[in-house]
């Protein structure tokens, strides 16, 4: 992940913070089947200071999971 802008506004003053839970246990759970039973997977976010824009960016190793888990399926 290397946002350079922002997709909304093209601003370019862009903040990234710590890793957050994906959720699980009371939580919803936004990377199901990614994580292990008792830990959920990471989102590394982002935040754009010119309009507030904020992404979440699955970390390495729930995208090396997407493949091979039966809950997600390919875009074509």
């Amino acid at each position: 992940m290397n946002p350079t802008s922002c997709p909304n506004c093209s601003g370019r003053n862009l903040y990234e913070g710590p890793d957050v839970s994906a959720g699980g246990g009371y939580a919803p759970n936004y990377l199901p089947g990614l994580g292990s039973w008792w830990l959920a997977e990471t989102f590394r976010p982002v935040v754009c200071r010119d309009c507030g824009l904020t992404r979440l960016f699955a970390s390495k190793g729930a995208r090396g999971k997407l493949a091979d888990s039966a809950k997600w399926k390919r875009i074509p």
